[in-house]
């Protein structure tokens, strides 16, 4: 009897390890995921500044007649 129940403490500590071992493998494969999208965002964010960098530049660039072309009258008119 005391076998028994040592036999099935012994499974339920391998159960318990076999799980571990899963969780420790899911843990560090989410922790290269997230350093991975975390270096992207931080491109993303380097490439929006330099875009937004180079639309103010353009914008700088127009000069004091900064029309709306929105708001010109059609040559027909």
């Amino acid at each position: 009897m005391a076998s028994l129940q040592q036999h099935e403490l012994m499974q339920r500590l391998a159960d318990l390890e076999s799980q571990l071992a899963f969780q420790e493998d899911t843990i560090e494969t989410l922790n290269q995921l997230i350093t991975q999208q975390a270096n992207q965002l931080d491109e993303l964010k380097h490439k929006f500044s330099v875009v937004i960098n180079r639309v103010q530049q353009l914008h700088d660039n127009q000069g004091p007649n900064n029309t709306n072309p929105a708001d010109e009258i059609p040559p027909h008119y």
